[in-house]
Protein backbone atom coordinates (compact mmCIF):
# COMPACT_ATOMS: atom_id res chain seq x y z
CA UNK A 1 0.00 0.00 0.00
CA UNK A 2 1.10 3.48 -0.86
CA UNK A 3 1.87 5.81 2.21
CA UNK A 4 2.14 9.59 1.62
CA UNK A 5 4.44 11.76 2.95
CA UNK A 6 2.17 12.54 5.49
CA UNK A 7 2.35 9.30 6.35
CA UNK A 8 5.33 8.92 6.40
CA UNK A 9 6.40 12.39 9.00
CA UNK A 10 3.53 10.60 11.31
CA UNK A 11 6.11 7.94 12.08
CA UNK A 12 8.93 9.43 12.52
CA UNK A 13 10.39 10.48 15.85
CA UNK A 14 9.28 13.87 16.84
CA UNK A 15 12.93 15.30 17.10
CA UNK A 16 13.29 14.40 13.33
CA UNK A 17 10.28 16.04 12.56
CA UNK A 18 11.31 19.55 14.50
CA UNK A 19 14.80 18.96 12.71
CA UNK A 20 12.98 18.91 9.35
CA UNK A 21 11.10 22.21 10.32
CA UNK A 22 14.42 24.11 11.52
CA UNK A 23 15.54 23.22 7.96
CA UNK A 24 17.90 20.01 9.19
CA UNK A 25 20.74 19.33 6.89
CA UNK A 26 21.58 17.78 10.22
CA UNK A 27 18.65 15.45 10.15
CA UNK A 28 21.21 12.85 8.36
CA UNK A 29 24.35 13.23 10.71
CA UNK A 30 26.35 10.32 10.93
CA UNK A 31 26.83 10.23 14.37
CA UNK A 32 24.31 11.56 16.40
CA UNK A 33 24.98 9.56 19.88
CA UNK A 34 26.17 11.89 22.78
CA UNK A 35 30.42 11.74 23.33
CA UNK A 36 31.34 11.67 26.84
CA UNK A 37 34.03 9.47 28.73
CA UNK A 38 32.55 7.50 31.69
CA UNK A 39 34.61 6.35 34.49
CA UNK A 40 34.36 2.92 35.76
CA UNK A 41 36.47 2.67 39.47
CA UNK A 42 32.89 3.40 41.96
CA UNK A 43 34.39 6.31 43.93
CA UNK A 44 34.84 7.98 40.37
CA UNK A 45 31.52 7.69 39.68
CA UNK A 46 30.25 9.57 42.77
CA UNK A 47 29.36 13.26 42.26
CA UNK A 48 27.98 16.07 44.97
CA UNK A 49 25.28 18.60 44.18
CA UNK A 50 24.88 22.07 45.36
CA UNK A 51 21.41 21.78 46.16
CA UNK A 52 21.88 20.18 49.73
CA UNK A 53 24.22 23.28 50.57
CA UNK A 54 21.64 26.07 49.30
CA UNK A 55 22.11 27.48 53.10
CA UNK A 56 25.66 27.90 52.57
CA UNK A 57 26.14 28.86 49.11
CA UNK A 58 26.52 32.50 49.24
CA UNK A 59 25.37 34.09 46.00
CA UNK A 60 22.80 37.00 44.81
CA UNK A 61 19.99 34.91 43.23
CA UNK A 62 20.07 32.16 46.32
CA UNK A 63 17.08 33.36 48.19
CA UNK A 64 17.60 29.49 50.76
CA UNK A 65 20.74 31.28 51.98
CA UNK A 66 21.13 31.07 55.61
CA UNK A 67 23.40 34.05 56.59
CA UNK A 68 23.34 31.89 60.31
CA UNK A 69 25.47 29.47 58.56
CA UNK A 70 29.22 30.19 57.42
CA UNK A 71 29.36 31.30 53.57
CA UNK A 72 30.99 29.82 50.62
CA UNK A 73 30.94 30.39 46.62
CA UNK A 74 30.59 28.05 44.60
CA UNK A 75 34.31 29.09 43.22
CA UNK A 76 34.95 27.37 46.30
CA UNK A 77 32.38 24.69 46.17
CA UNK A 78 34.98 22.22 43.57
CA UNK A 79 37.41 22.33 46.50
CA UNK A 80 35.16 21.74 49.38
CA UNK A 81 33.85 18.72 48.01
CA UNK A 82 37.51 17.05 47.56
CA UNK A 83 38.07 18.37 50.67
CA UNK A 84 35.36 16.98 52.94
CA UNK A 85 34.44 13.85 50.79
CA UNK A 86 37.15 13.13 48.15
CA UNK A 87 34.72 13.68 45.43
CA UNK A 88 36.12 15.14 41.99
CA UNK A 89 32.95 15.61 40.60
CA UNK A 90 30.29 18.11 40.67
CA UNK A 91 26.82 19.21 39.32
CA UNK A 92 25.57 22.15 40.63
CA UNK A 93 22.73 24.27 39.82
CA UNK A 94 22.43 27.08 37.85
CA UNK A 95 20.69 29.51 40.57
CA UNK A 96 23.71 29.20 42.77
CA UNK A 97 25.99 31.22 39.60
CA UNK A 98 27.06 34.48 41.38
CA UNK A 99 26.80 35.24 37.08
CA UNK A 100 26.47 33.54 33.87
CA UNK A 101 28.46 36.10 31.97
CA UNK A 102 31.32 34.91 30.04
CA UNK A 103 33.92 36.27 32.70
CA UNK A 104 31.97 34.53 35.76
CA UNK A 105 31.58 31.41 33.51
CA UNK A 106 35.24 31.37 32.69
CA UNK A 107 36.22 32.07 36.37
CA UNK A 108 34.34 29.23 37.66
CA UNK A 109 35.82 26.77 35.07
CA UNK A 110 39.44 27.36 36.67
CA UNK A 111 38.46 26.85 39.30
CA UNK A 112 37.15 23.70 38.89
CA UNK A 113 39.94 23.02 37.16
CA UNK A 114 42.35 24.07 39.80
CA UNK A 115 40.91 21.87 42.12
CA UNK A 116 41.50 18.97 40.41
CA UNK A 117 37.45 18.75 39.81
CA UNK A 118 35.11 18.10 36.70
CA UNK A 119 31.61 19.49 35.86
CA UNK A 120 29.46 16.26 35.48
CA UNK A 121 26.12 17.81 34.96
CA UNK A 122 24.07 21.22 35.21
CA UNK A 123 21.30 21.83 37.17
CA UNK A 124 18.75 24.15 35.45
CA UNK A 125 15.28 25.82 36.26
CA UNK A 126 12.08 24.75 34.46
CA UNK A 127 10.10 25.15 31.62
CA UNK A 128 6.41 24.88 30.74
CA UNK A 129 7.06 22.52 27.93
CA UNK A 130 3.39 21.65 27.51
CA UNK A 131 1.51 24.89 28.50
CA UNK A 132 -1.20 25.18 25.99
CA UNK A 133 0.02 28.26 24.76
CA UNK A 134 2.99 28.15 22.42
CA UNK A 135 4.74 31.60 23.56
CA UNK A 136 4.70 30.06 27.59
CA UNK A 137 6.35 27.03 25.76
CA UNK A 138 8.79 28.86 23.59
CA UNK A 139 9.78 30.74 26.30
CA UNK A 140 11.07 27.50 28.29
CA UNK A 141 12.55 25.99 25.02
CA UNK A 142 14.49 29.39 24.68
CA UNK A 143 15.63 29.47 28.50
CA UNK A 144 16.95 25.95 28.37
CA UNK A 145 18.74 26.42 25.47
CA UNK A 146 20.57 29.60 27.57
CA UNK A 147 21.14 27.08 30.14
CA UNK A 148 22.91 24.87 27.78
CA UNK A 149 24.92 27.04 26.61
CA UNK A 150 25.55 28.22 30.07
CA UNK A 151 26.55 24.01 30.82
CA UNK A 152 28.98 24.45 27.50
CA UNK A 153 30.79 27.34 28.78
CA UNK A 154 31.71 25.60 31.85
CA UNK A 155 32.40 22.03 30.29
CA UNK A 156 29.13 19.74 31.85
CA UNK A 157 28.47 17.07 29.37
CA UNK A 158 24.46 17.13 30.52
CA UNK A 159 22.11 19.51 31.90
CA UNK A 160 18.81 18.31 34.26
CA UNK A 161 16.13 20.23 32.72
CA UNK A 162 12.84 20.75 35.29
CA UNK A 163 9.84 20.56 33.39
CA UNK A 164 6.66 23.25 35.08
CA UNK A 165 3.71 23.56 34.60
CA UNK A 166 1.11 26.20 35.49
CA UNK A 167 -2.07 25.96 37.70
CA UNK A 168 -4.78 23.64 36.50
CA UNK A 169 -2.42 22.84 33.26
CA UNK A 170 -2.66 19.07 32.18
CA UNK A 171 -0.15 17.33 31.61
CA UNK A 172 -0.09 16.43 27.39
CA UNK A 173 2.79 14.48 25.92
CA UNK A 174 2.44 16.01 22.23
CA UNK A 175 3.44 19.03 23.32
CA UNK A 176 5.92 18.22 25.67
CA UNK A 177 7.71 15.99 22.99
CA UNK A 178 7.17 18.79 20.61
CA UNK A 179 9.07 21.49 22.55
CA UNK A 180 11.62 19.17 24.05
CA UNK A 181 12.41 17.51 20.28
CA UNK A 182 13.69 21.14 19.38
CA UNK A 183 15.40 21.79 22.73
CA UNK A 184 17.00 18.05 22.37
CA UNK A 185 17.75 19.52 18.49
CA UNK A 186 19.88 22.65 19.63
CA UNK A 187 21.55 20.57 22.44
CA UNK A 188 22.44 18.12 19.83
CA UNK A 189 24.48 20.58 18.16
CA UNK A 190 26.29 21.78 21.64
CA UNK A 191 27.52 17.90 22.43
CA UNK A 192 25.15 18.90 25.90
CA UNK A 193 22.46 16.44 26.45
CA UNK A 194 19.29 17.00 28.02
CA UNK A 195 17.85 14.99 31.40
CA UNK A 196 14.61 14.79 32.84
CA UNK A 197 14.16 13.87 36.06
CA UNK A 198 11.64 12.87 38.28
CA UNK A 199 11.29 15.55 41.05
CA UNK A 200 7.84 17.84 41.17
CA UNK A 201 4.93 15.73 41.47
CA UNK A 202 2.69 16.26 38.63
CA UNK A 203 4.39 17.85 35.78
CA UNK A 204 7.78 15.52 36.61
CA UNK A 205 5.59 12.52 37.14
CA UNK A 206 8.44 9.82 36.47
CA UNK A 207 5.87 7.76 34.13
CA UNK A 208 4.75 10.88 32.04
CA UNK A 209 8.90 11.83 31.53
CA UNK A 210 9.56 8.28 30.03
CA UNK A 211 6.38 8.68 27.88
CA UNK A 212 7.25 11.76 26.44
CA UNK A 213 11.24 10.15 25.64
CA UNK A 214 10.02 7.46 24.16
CA UNK A 215 8.17 9.71 21.84
CA UNK A 216 10.48 12.16 21.02
CA UNK A 217 13.44 9.33 20.73
CA UNK A 218 15.92 11.70 20.43
CA UNK A 219 19.73 10.26 21.83
CA UNK A 220 19.97 13.52 23.71
CA UNK A 221 16.92 13.45 25.56
CA UNK A 222 16.98 11.22 28.22
CA UNK A 223 16.11 10.41 31.85
CA UNK A 224 17.65 11.65 34.89
CA UNK A 225 16.34 9.04 38.05
CA UNK A 226 16.15 10.55 41.18
CA UNK A 227 16.63 7.27 44.28
CA UNK A 228 13.84 8.86 45.94
CA UNK A 229 11.39 11.64 44.64
CA UNK A 230 8.88 9.11 43.45
CA UNK A 231 8.64 6.96 47.06
CA UNK A 232 6.49 10.70 48.32
CA UNK A 233 3.27 9.52 48.82
CA UNK A 234 3.74 6.10 47.39
CA UNK A 235 5.38 2.74 48.56
CA UNK A 236 9.07 1.01 47.67
CA UNK A 237 7.32 -0.97 45.01
CA UNK A 238 6.06 2.47 43.25
CA UNK A 239 9.31 3.72 43.46
CA UNK A 240 11.23 0.62 41.88
CA UNK A 241 8.57 1.10 38.88
CA UNK A 242 9.23 4.53 38.40
CA UNK A 243 12.85 3.79 38.45
CA UNK A 244 13.11 1.25 36.58
CA UNK A 245 11.17 2.87 33.49
CA UNK A 246 14.06 6.53 34.07
CA UNK A 247 16.73 3.81 34.26
CA UNK A 248 15.71 2.38 31.26
CA UNK A 249 16.42 6.10 29.32
CA UNK A 250 19.04 7.21 31.30
CA UNK A 251 22.63 8.67 29.77
CA UNK A 252 25.37 9.79 32.51
CA UNK A 253 23.63 10.91 36.08
CA UNK A 254 21.49 9.74 38.66
CA UNK A 255 20.80 11.48 42.09
CA UNK A 256 21.10 9.75 45.60
CA UNK A 257 18.58 9.68 48.31
CA UNK A 258 17.87 7.79 50.90
CA UNK A 259 16.13 9.50 53.86
CA UNK A 260 13.69 12.35 52.83
CA UNK A 261 11.10 14.23 55.18
CA UNK A 262 8.01 16.03 53.46
CA UNK A 263 6.90 19.16 55.22
CA UNK A 264 3.91 17.60 57.07
CA UNK A 265 6.43 15.46 58.72
CA UNK A 266 6.39 12.25 56.78
CA UNK A 267 9.56 10.24 56.68
CA UNK A 268 10.46 7.32 53.73
CA UNK A 269 13.89 5.46 53.74
CA UNK A 270 14.84 4.20 49.75
CA UNK A 271 15.93 0.65 49.60
CA UNK A 272 19.08 1.80 48.31
CA UNK A 273 20.74 -1.85 47.40
CA UNK A 274 17.81 -2.48 45.42
CA UNK A 275 17.80 0.68 43.28
CA UNK A 276 21.56 0.17 42.52
CA UNK A 277 20.25 -3.33 41.51
CA UNK A 278 17.85 -1.89 39.12
CA UNK A 279 20.51 0.91 37.79
CA UNK A 280 23.25 -2.00 37.17
CA UNK A 281 20.63 -4.33 35.70
CA UNK A 282 19.70 -1.37 33.40
CA UNK A 283 23.33 -1.05 32.45
CA UNK A 284 23.59 2.66 33.28
CA UNK A 285 27.45 3.71 33.65
CA UNK A 286 27.03 7.22 34.51
CA UNK A 287 27.73 9.06 37.76
CA UNK A 288 25.38 8.93 41.29
CA UNK A 289 25.08 12.25 42.82
CA UNK A 290 24.84 12.70 46.57
CA UNK A 291 21.39 14.59 46.88
CA UNK A 292 21.64 14.45 50.76
CA UNK A 293 17.57 15.74 51.72
CA UNK A 294 18.94 18.65 54.10
CA UNK A 295 15.67 18.80 55.98
CA UNK A 296 16.39 15.99 57.75
CA UNK A 297 19.61 17.48 59.42
CA UNK A 298 23.46 18.73 58.77
CA UNK A 299 24.05 17.96 54.44
CA UNK A 300 27.87 17.62 55.56
CA UNK A 301 27.36 14.34 57.96
CA UNK A 302 23.99 13.70 55.71
CA UNK A 303 26.42 13.47 52.87
CA UNK A 304 29.01 11.21 53.99
CA UNK A 305 26.55 9.12 54.79
CA UNK A 306 25.17 8.49 51.59
CA UNK A 307 28.91 8.24 50.55
CA UNK A 308 29.53 5.44 52.26
CA UNK A 309 26.12 3.79 51.72
CA UNK A 310 26.80 4.34 48.14
CA UNK A 311 30.25 2.74 47.97
CA UNK A 312 29.01 -0.56 49.79
CA UNK A 313 26.03 -0.60 47.59
CA UNK A 314 28.62 -0.56 44.47
CA UNK A 315 30.91 -2.93 46.24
Amino acid sequence: MHKSRRDFLKELPVWTMAASAAGGARLYAKDREPKVTLPTASRDRLAVTSYPFRAYIDTPDNRERDKTKPGITLLEFPAQMIEKFGIHNINPVIEHFASTEPAYLAQFREAVAKAGSHMVNLGLNEGRFYDPDEAVRQKGVDTGKKGIDVAKAVGAPSVRQHVGAGRNIQQNVALAAESLARLAEYAAQQNVVVELENDSPGPEDPFFLVQVIEKVKHPYLRALPDFGNSIIGHDQEFNERALKGMFAHAFDMAHVKEHLLTQEGQEYHVNLPRIFAIAKESKFRGYFSMEYDNSVGDPYEGTQKLVDMTLKCLA
